[in-house]
């Protein structure tokens, strides 16, 4: 019971700050052009993550679609490593380990999903 509350809680969590991430990116609030251009990354980039986010959001909280799940378990990961290294290297202080904040969460949910929402592997027999 407490590995399926660990999961959706911190699954809800995740879903939540990416949909609002993917809102804050679309919309064009000033936070997050300022954010990108002090980081060094181009626009383009925000409104891709814009829009990656929330479906990876929406991948998570489905039910099935397990191998989409994996996919966006990964992408959250390599967006979140990429922040961590893209804000520590514009000198952003103890802020630029934010995103290993969502990455521990990130590994937790992975780590207590429960069996109907992994990918299983299928075993050649020969």
């Amino acid at each position: 019971m407490a590995r399926t509350v660990t999961y959706w809680v911190t699954t809800g969590l995740l879903a939540a700050m990416s949909a609002f991430a993917g809102y804050a990116y679309l919309s064009g609030s000033p936070q997050a052009v300022t954010g990108f251009a002090h980081v060094g990354y181009p626009q383009q980039l925000r409104i891709i993550l814009g829009i990656a986010k929330p479906l990876g959001a929406i991948a998570l909280l489905l039910p099935g679609f397990p191998k989409l799940k994996e996919w966006a378990y990964a992408g959250f990961t390599f967006a979140w490593i990429s922040a961590f290294i893209a804000h520590y290297l514009a000198g952003d202080g103890p802020r630029a380990f934010s995103p290993l904040v969502l990455l521990v969460l990130l590994a937790i949910s992975y780590v207590t999903r429960p069996a109907s929402r992994q990918c299983h592997t299928r075993t050649a027999t020969l």
